[in-house]
């Protein structure tokens, strides 16, 4: 223990100007994953895009160039470049301080996305280079950065004059640190679908996407002026709809909403919240009150054409939306979200404003569409004919579980009930299952084994679903319940263990047992995913015992760490090669895979609800020549184990 006098002043650290956003990059960018690396990409654009919707803007590029470095170029109205009180340009600091910008007086800016002004200070902390370009009054201003610090010496205080220029702008070409990132070449697939929702939320934009690197060149424009309806349309092509796309908008006081929506065949629910252009993937306000009027809407017609009678209860908000697909895009000048990363919105006013244009503007359309009113109405009466029959078969098939083993030998739980202790290991096979229970921590450690590939889910009918051992399982054990929509018959608040660890072979089955277990998750149990809850297990493929006395053997995960221990070690080792979770003994897969100390673990998360459902529905479900495809597109891309 340390010493109480070691503790004084010089022991309180003071992070200075950006240095605080390169100690801990996660609290500003999510995390330092490729998920991460893609959202710097994002704070750029997102201010390019409140140009446009300051009305000063129509086109952006974006360029992933052969260094990879990205450049982001608007025709807006360009960084301010004059003289700030700080007594520097305007445009550096913006690019040396956080919570500076044009966006928190709502004069520049109506409404925005980037209302914390940490985006572009945060990237440039983050990029081991980072290089403006303004275009004003027919010069070109430009500023340099390393790391954060500028290296571009000013004019007393102003930008120096590189060139000419014809109109106005700005131009950001940025290098993300290797330094902070785990990886740091761009996913473009995700930078495309991010670019093309903006695009649909944006009718009048156009925006361009180069890829110029080497082996991945291409080049696209995202340009829907259909709007929104284009993005309902298009998240429908594969589907069978049974109406129209609806679309309304309306504004109360200085929040705009705007909704559209269709129902399709499929008892899926999809509903996509936006804020002033951002995607909020954990919902929000806009969508709780976009959802509570149109419930309210439906029953009040239900009952006037007598399709409910004075004696039937109402249907729920999960009747009436099943089979909904809806992009809910408000603009709002003040918003809150939370956290940098804007997942969810906050402000009550913007439940307000939702429900409110929403009863009258889809209201005044049902009056006049009444066969449309009539598709809907038909949709809620199936979905809760199947809601109560479900009801009871999940009444027969769900017993109380108890705290040990249940009446099939399956569920090792563990001791506590501190449900924010505990976590529970879903395990493969009897072998690796056995060793899983004689290895973990019985007082917080739960092991499911469960029987080879469990059913796909995205391919199944509800009835075979419900019946599967495996499944049936699972539900027990978390206690949360089974949702087919997401917080339908689901209460999160009943999860028993904080972590669910799917721990698969580290092989080609192994990953398809995991894929089937996200893919039951994603559909059936979505708030697992979105709360954090649901992790992958990484198992090591080697074990190198060094042969010289005195030396440990070491873990390897992947062929790459093993060609680095070949290049770098001299002397005889015995390498062992695990197929299985199977093959390691009860210490083994305690050191590499149950214990927190020591174990590696990947959480799952989604980042855009629409490429995650597309891509569930494209690589598990029935249509085999979109997924072929796919496949070969992407054969590429794949990391193959040798």
């Amino acid at each position: 223990m340390g010493k109480a006098q070691d503790y004084n002043a010089s022991s309180i650290k003071v992070l200075e100007g950006l240095e605080a956003v390169r100690v801990r990059p996660g609290m500003y960018i999510g995390s330092t994953s490729t998920r991460g690396l893609n959202h710097l990409i994002y704070e750029i654009v997102d201010n390019s895009v409140d140009e446009h919707l300051a009305g000063y803007c129509d086109s952006i590029h974006v360029t992933l160039e052969r260094d990879g470095s990205c450049t982001v170029e608007d025709n807006g109205r360009g960084i301010p470049i004059d003289m700030h009180e700080k007594g520097v340009s305007a445009e550096r600091v913006v690019f040396t301080t956080l919570h500076a910008g044009g966006k928190f007086d709502n004069k520049s800016y109506a409404a925005s996305g980037g209302l914390h002004g940490v985006g572009s200070s945060v990237v440039n902390a983050l990029s081991s280079r980072l290089t403006v370009h303004v275009r004003k009054d027919g010069f070109v201003y430009e500023d340099r950065y390393a790391r954060g610090v500028p290296v571009q010496k000013l004019d007393k205080g102003l930008l120096p004059v590189v060139g000419r220029a014809k109109g106005t702008g700005t131009t950001i070409n940025f290098l993300p640190d290797d330094e902070i990132f785990e990886k740091t070449r761009f996913k473009s697939d995700d930078i495309k679908s991010r670019l093309h929702e903006t695009a649909y939320l944006n009718p009048q934009l156009s925006i361009v996407f180069t890829d110029a690197r080497e082996g991945s060149e291409e080049e696209v424009t995202f340009h829907e002026p259909d709007g929104i309806r284009g993005f309902v349309r298009d998240l429908n092509k594969s589907d069978e709809t049974v109406t129209d796309i609806v679309y309304y908008t309306g504004s109360v006081g200085k929040i705009t909403v705007e909704v559209a929506f269709q129902y399709i065949r499929d008892f899926r629910e999809e509903v996509m919240g936006f804020c002033n252009n951002i995607y909020n993937s954990e919902g929000g306000t806009h969508i709780t009150g976009f959802k509570q009027a149109f419930t309210t809407i439906i029953n009040n017609y239900a009952r006037e054409l007598g399709v409910l009678k004075d004696k039937d209860v109402n249907f729920t908000g999960a009747d009436v939306r099943n089979g909904m697909t809806a992009v809910i895009s408000i603009k709002h000048p003040d918003p809150r979200f939370e956290g940098q990363t804007k997942t969810k919105l906050d402000n009550q006013d913007a439940a307000k404003a939702a429900a409110q244009v929403t009863s009258e503007e889809a209201v005044h359309y049902f009056d006049r569409n009444l066969e449309q009113l009539k598709a809907v109405i038909e949709c809620a009466e199936r979905a809760a004919k199947i809601r109560k029959s479900e009801a009871r078969a999940k009444t027969n098939m769900l017993v109380r579980p108890r705290f040990s083993f249940d009446s099939n030998g399956k569920l090792s739980n563990c001791e506590s009930k501190d449900a924010k202790k505990c976590e529970i290991f879903i395990v493969e096979g009897d072998s690796a299952g056995g060793s899983a229970k004689m290895a973990r921590n019985r007082m917080y450690q739960a092991i499911l084994p469960i029987r080879g590939k469990i059913l796909n889910v995205e391919k199944a009918s509800m009835d075979k679903v419900l019946a599967n051992a495996e499944i049936k399982a699972m539900i027990n054990a978390f206690g949360c319940g089974f949702s087919e929509g997401y917080g339908q018959d689901f209460d999160i608040t009943k999860l028993r263990y904080d972590k669910i660890i799917i721990m698969a072979d580290a092989d080609v089955d192994g990953a398809h047992i995991s894929t089937l277990l996200l893919t039951l998750f994603y559909r059936f149990m979505p708030e697992l995913i979105y709360e954090g809850h649901v992790y992958v297990a990484m198992p090591p493929l080697y074990k190198v015992i060094p042969q010289k006395k005195g030396e440990e053997g070491e873990y390897l995960y992947d062929d790459a760490a093993l060609l680095k221990f070949r290049k770098h070690y001299k002397g005889n080792f015995t390498l062992q090669r695990y197929k299985g979770l199977g093959e390691m003994d009860p210490q083994q897969l305690w050191e590499t895979t149950l214990n927190p100390a020591t174990r590696r673990l990947r959480q799952i998360q989604i980042d855009d609800g629409r490429m995650a459902s597309e891509m569930t529905g494209l690589l598990m479900g029935t249509d085999v020549a979109p997924r072929r495809e796919y496949i070969h597109t992407h054969a590429a891309d794949a990391e193959i184990d040798a």
